[in-house]
């Protein structure tokens, strides 16, 4: 846990350099950030949670420390260089080489039982990837959350969010860090299950609990231009 940030800057610097589509942002994910995403899941026992697009571990950290021990932290990152990466930066946690698009297949090589699984946290940046690779991951996540657990997932579209990428989920809480560069939101999914009607993607605008800045009725909204 004690790798020097320049070198996880470094890495990450590299890495947006080579392949930048995957990446999504100009900068790591700031300490404000992680602690929202960790807030989002809450302390978890007996069961794991699951980080997808670790990167450098700027999550990942905030999760060992606030959530779950190393033990019950499985996390799942594309870059080879990032992967070992976090393997020295956290050395107890699970750390797969893998592929979102192909997540359960993954999981499942590694004998890892997606009923345990009571939160997915992902940093992929969804609405710059191609649309027929979000359509695999949503499907991917949509397996997992099919037994129950919950998915945290931030965007850097702060006005609609993620959710008209996540059509088959429901929204059940959402904010914003603006401490962070760019901005983001992050958001709170589960599947919507049998019965149930999705929920308007605009849950952030009728929830006051969900929303400390909910506007006031008859408030004018003014111009913004959303962010990817």
């Amino acid at each position: 846990m004690g790798l020097p940030w320049l070198k996880a800057l470094t890495v990450f610097g590299q890495e947006l350099v080579s392949n930048p589509r995957p990446i999504g942002a100009a900068c790591p994910s700031s300490p404000g950030l992680a602690r929202r995403v960790a807030r989002m899941v809450g302390h978890t026992r007996g069961n794991y949670i699951l980080e997808i697009g670790a990167g450098t571990g700027a999550i990942t950290a905030a999760l060992l420390r606030d959530c779950v021990p190393a033990d019950r932290l499985i996390a799942v990152e594309r870059s080879s260089s990032m992967v070992n990466l976090l393997r020295q930066r956290f050395e107890k946690v699970r750390i797969i080489e893998g592929d979102a698009c192909d997540l359960v297949d993954t999981l499942h090589r590694q004998d890892i039982d997606l009923r345990s699984i009571t939160h997915v946290v992902s940093s992929l940046p969804l609405r710059s990837l191609p649309a027929d690779q979000v359509a695999k991951i949503t499907s991917q996540f949509l397996k997992i959350l099919s037994h129950g657990s919950h998915l945290v997932q931030y965007t850097y579209n702060l006005r609609h969010g993620s959710g008209n990428v996540f059509g088959q989920f429901r929204r059940r809480s959402s904010s914003v860090v603006w401490l962070n560069l760019p901005p983001a939101r992050v958001e709170l999914f589960s599947a919507v299950g049998a019965g149930q009607s999705l929920e308007s993607q605009d849950t952030f605008d009728r929830l006051p609990s969900e929303n400390p800045f909910r506007m006031a009725p008859g408030t004018k909204r003014a111009n913004a231009s959303p962010r990817s």
